[in-house]
């Protein structure tokens, strides 16, 4: 009996023994269900663990959990797409039991170059969220697999790490700080915002890149943008780091896209779109539509300078700048005669000139920017005080040239308006000066992706651009500095010069009359009329006073003479034996929200950005926009055409000019709905840029 009893105590204490144990465990487990920190000897540093929360959903049939991951030293993982190198981590949990899914939530990654391989993906610490889905959430789930995990400094290693563990998901206890590092986790996942708006994913399938284009209502600060998918398409394609360029709230990002499977091909594929900027992150899916990319890459530093000088080079040849070449060529007529080394100084002289004009819009350019205001390529023909400037500068230029006055002034004083020829260097830096000032209404080729470089970059490298412009615009006049043998093989001097002289003095004063016109948007066409009276009586008041009453009256029957000879050939190119220009276009006015609407609606919408002061709008119109096939293609049922003046300051015309990169006119661009951003044509038209582009726009191909 007594060893009976001793043997009932000892089975009894034994079992109390075993359900302490048993109690405790399954408290453990309820508190923090884990794998605890797994490490493989053969990759120290790096180490690993699965934690679950607690926290369940009984109607969805799933429970929270996390992945956390450690790293030392400069090891780093990778995010669900990698990048060029490196392998995303993994669970393979197939062999579980009561599991029917695991869903990872990805956080926000980081950009990595190693070696000039870009990819994207953590450092140091990371959490990986995770939902399990669980077949029945009131029954055990054995959670049983292998995590797998890429790491890299210089050399990559995978390394796996067994997992095996039994929870009843239904009879979990939420864990406080488990549920703190899960929520941790979850606030580095991106999530649709609704600070972004307007996303647009195109897929140009003739660049094979994939463009972005995305507003956020609070601006961006330093934007990256990441794109992938689930596709094949997409999983099989790989993208370059962006070329990003922001305009006011507006984000344009180029993905160059290329596979090793061939060529890609993503319309209609779904891509997310990830935006990371400072703090904020988003993510958004969104189907890639067949179109053109419109944001072209921004050039390099060294591109924009080689653009900036070849377009300066090529404003000597603008339209605008013709009527200011009676200037340049009244210096080589007048250098007849001098020492090369005179020449040389003279040419120099204009050539500074130029340089100063530029380093002057630069100056005003850069103090607009510091206050916030508008500013643009030849803004200063806005103003009707510059305009008026540049009238009676003209005006003089013109009249001394006809010689119906000199200006002497004492040898000790510099004068600025000095451009009779004479050895007077302050005279020939004038006539560089305003040459580039009357040759701001145009824009040539090479010359807006110089502009739009130079006032999106920072102050030192406006100042470098606009130099590059200067050493363009002068590089005819550097060149004669250089050889000044050029100017003198010119024909000795003689009445042929007077003569020159007459006809440049005219070709100003045709300037001085263009100049005049411009007036009309800023004053009355009372005013502009009694500012053209007062010029026309001291005008023959000087040729009376100079050349005699003989040549005064012959001059204004000639003039009288050229009026008629215009008015009878403006009436006769309105008849039917001539080839008239047809009546302008009925153009609406300018407005992005109804650019949107008529895209929409399937239609294409043809926009003009033009100012009465621009000589490039008026050739392109004159010469293209006028002109049949163009004129009738625009006329079309389905065509509807909208103008931005820019004549006078216009703060929703210049803004749209900025979001799309542009800081000058003129500028034309298509929208359709195979262009929902537009297709920008070059500055100069032609015909088969603007038909091709409404083509492309509205979804068919140009033959």
């Amino acid at each position: 009996m007594h060893v009976l009893n001793t043997l009932s105590r000892t089975l009894l204490l034994l079992i109390v023994s075993l359900s302490i144990a048993l109690s405790t465990v399954m408290t453990a487990q309820a508190e923090t269900p884990s794998t605890g920190w797994l490490k493989n000897p053969a990759h120290p540093p790096l180490s690993t663990r699965i934690v679950l929360t607690g926290s369940t959903n009984a109607d969805a049939n799933t429970f929270d959990g996390f992945l956390e991951v450690q790293l030392n030293d400069d090891w780093k993982t990778y995010w669900r797409t990698p990048g060029e190198g490196g392998i995303a981590p993994s669970f393979d949990w197939q062999a579980s039991e009561n599991i029917k899914d695991i869903t990872w939530h990805w956080p926000a990654p980081q950009r990595f170059d190693l070696l000039g391989i870009d990819t994207l993906g953590y450092k140091g610490h990371v959490i990986f969220p995770l939902t399990f889905t669980a077949e029945n959430i009131q029954k055990p789930v054995n959670i049983k697999g292998k995590v797998t995990v890429s790491s890299c400094t210089t050399v990559c290693v995978l390394t796996d790490y067994p997992i095996d563990f039994t929870v009843t998901p239904a009879a979990l206890k939420t864990d406080s700080q488990a549920l703190h590092l899960f929520a941790q986790g979850m606030s580095n996942v991106p999530q649709p915002s609704p600070l972004i708006e307007a996303l647009s994913v195109i897929w140009d399938e003739n660049a094979q890149l994939v463009e972005i284009t995305a507003k956020k209502t609070t601006g961006w600060q330093t934007p990256d943008v990441l794109i992938d998918g689930s596709t094949d398409a997409v999983q099989d394609t790989f993208f370059s780091v962006p070329n990003i360029q922001v305009t006011g709230n507006t984000l344009r990002a180029r993905f160059d896209a290329s596979s090793w499977m061939g060529t890609p091909e993503l319309s209609d594929e779904t891509l997310n779109v990830t935006f990371l900027d400072d703090s904020f992150i988003a993510e958004h899916a969104s189907t890639a539509k067949r179109g053109i990319a419109t944001s072209p890459s921004p050039p390099s530093f060294f591109t924009a300078v080689l653009f900036a000088v070849l377009g300066g080079l090529i404003l000597n040849i603008m339209p605008c700048v013709l009527p200011v070449l009676g200037m340049k060529l009244s210096s080589v007529v007048s250098a007849q005669g001098l020492e090369k080394s005179q020449i040389r100084r003279q040419f120099i002289a204009s050539a500074m000139g130029i340089l100063f004009s530029f380093w002057v819009i630069a100056a005003l350019i850069s103090t607009l920017k510091l206050t916030g205001h508008a500013f643009g390529w030849g803004i200063q023909f806005q103003s009707p005080l510059f305009i008026g400037v540049m009238v009676a500068v003209t005006a003089i230029f013109a009249a001394n040239m006809l010689g119906l006055f000199e200006i002497r002034l004492p040898s000790t004083a510099n004068t600025w308006l000095a451009s009779k020829g004479d050895n007077s260097y302050a005279g020939h830096f004038t006539q560089g000066m305003f040459a580039t000032l009357l040759a701001t209404p145009c824009s040539a080729p090479f010359l807006g992706t110089a502009i739009a470089f130079a006032l999106t970059t920072n102050y030192l490298m406006l100042f470098v651009i606009f130099t590059a412009l200067a050493f363009g615009m002068a590089m005819p006049w550097l060149l004669v500095a250089a050889m000044p043998s050029i100017a003198q093989r010119l024909p000795k001097p003689g009445h042929w010069m007077n003569r020159l002289k007459v006809t440049f003095g005219v070709m100003m004063l045709a300037t001085s009359v263009w100049l005049m016109s411009l007036l009309q948007s800023h004053f009355s066409l009372g005013w502009v009329a009694t500012i053209v009276v007062v010029a026309t009586m001291i005008f023959l008041w000087r040729t009376s006073s100079v050349y005699g009453r003989k040549t005064t009256v012959i001059v204004s029957a000639l003039a009288m003479v050229l009026l008629v000879v215009g008015i009878v050939t403006a009436s006769l190119t309105a008849s039917k034996w001539a080839s008239p220009l047809p009546a302008d276009h009925t153009w609406e006015k300018l407005s992005s929200a109804q650019i949107s609407h008529h895209v929409a609606q399937g239609k294409i919408v043809f926009v003009d950005v033009t100012a009465d002061w621009c000589i490039t709008c008026k050739a392109n119109k004159i010469g293209v926009l006028l002109q049949e096939p163009v004129y009738s293609a625009l006329n079309g049922q389905n065509i509807i055409r909208m103008q931005g003046d820019w004549t006078s300051p216009s703060d929703s015309v210049t803004q749209y000019l900025q979001r799309h990169g542009r800081y000058g006119v003129p500028f034309n661009i298509v929208y359709g709905p195979n262009a929902p951003n537009g297709i920008p044509l070059p500055v100069i038209l032609s015909n088969d840029a603007v038909l091709n582009a409404i083509k492309l726009a509205q979804g068919t191909s140009y033959e």
